[in-house]
């Protein structure tokens, strides 16, 4: 049984992430999450770090990797 990422286009995608959309530099059928490393299918990429040029694979992980980046965010004056 082959899984959804086995087989001639299952290569990793290259990236090259902008704001409300991404360029693939190196195609490929999906891309790891900076975070947690499972693959997200980039039909089904929705969240990403320009900054950091990051994939995430849901929107509570982009915001948490937010907030290690700058935890200064964390306080409110």
């Amino acid at each position: 049984m082959m899984n959804r990422f086995e087989g001639p286009g299952s290569r990793e995608a290259r990236i090259r992430y902008l704001d409300g959309d991404f360029q693939v530099t190196s195609p490929g059928a999906f891309v790891r999450c900076a975070v947690t490393g499972e693959s997200i299918p980039l039909d089904e990429l929705k969240y990403w770090s320009v900054e950091r040029q990051e994939p995430y694979v849901s929107a509570i992980i982009s915001f948490n990797r937010a907030l290690e980046m700058h935890p200064e965010w964390r306080s409110r004056r």
